[in-house]
Parts: structure tokens; C-alpha cells; sequence
């Protein structure tokens, strides 16, 4: 036995209302779009999630994308690769190619996060005691 079928009641002389598209960078999941967006080579640099991008200048060269002048945009400070998927609405595949791209073109800089020792340096600490037992 099938359940029954749900339906909208709709005012007559009316036509049913239809789903909104999705807007913004991405082109709303269309598989053609990004692959406009990322080029047919697909290079990608050895880039991670947590790699730090920050402009060279802030404004676009003319030949620019438009997906590349936002993103010259929003690396005035420094982004992470992540950050700047989320805010493009573009997946991080097609982010890593277009920073490629840009890195090639010298418009971006990458850099690495900073990573903190898990535990700070023994001698350090009892550096820091001993002088503070001084005072």
C-alpha cells in the first residue's frame, strides 16, 4: 500500500508557486558553472584548508574574473582557504584553483597558519620562574 500523495491547495486561476533559485558565486550547484569557474587544466598548488591567503593589491588587474576581483576583495587581511569557500559560496576544489591561478599570476600570497608548540620549552618556564623568584 503507497501513502497518500500531499498536495497544495492552490487559489483557482492561480499557477503553483515555484522554488527559489539559488543566487550568488557559486551558480546554485550547476556542475557546468564550476567548471567555467575552475578552467578545463585544473592545477591545484599544495594549498590546505588552514593556508592563510592575502592580496598583493587590493584592486582587481582588468583581465580578472569576477570570482578572482571578490576574492582579491576579501583578502585585504589575511583569509584561510576555508573562510573564503564559505564566503564565495564556491567549493574549496574550485578555490584552490582559482588561488592557483592567482598565485601564478603573483596577485595573492599564501602562507602557511602558525603553529604553536603543544607544550612551551621546559627551560623557558623555569627561566621565567627563576627570574620572577628574583624580583
Amino acid at each position: 500500500m503507497t501513502p497518500p500523495q500531499r498536495h497544495r491547495r492552490v487559489p483557482r486561476g492561480e499557477s503553483p508557486p515555484r522554488p527559489a533559485e539559488r543566487a550568488g558565486a557559486g551558480g546554485g550547484g550547476n556542475p557546468e558553472r564550476l567548471y567555467v569557474v575552475a578552467g578545463a587544466d585544473g592545477e591545484r598548488a599544495d594549498i590546505d584548508l588552514v593556508t592563510l591567503i592575502v592580496a598583493r593589491s587590493p584592486d582587481p588587474p582588468p583581465s580578472a574574473t569576477p570570482e578572482q576581483a571578490a576574492l582579491l576583495r576579501l583578502c585585504v587581511a589575511p583569509l584561510s582557504v576555508a573562510e573564503l569557500s564559505a564566503y564565495l559560496s564556491l567549493p574549496f576544489s574550485v578555490v584552490t584553483v582559482l588561488i592557483t591561478e592567482m598565485l601564478a599570476a603573483e596577485l595573492v600570497q599564501a602562507r602557511s597558519p602558525i603553529v604553536r608548540q603543544a607544550l612551551p620549552d621546559r627551560s623557558l618556564l623555569e627561566a621565567v620562574m627563576h627570574g620572577l623568584q628574583r624580583l
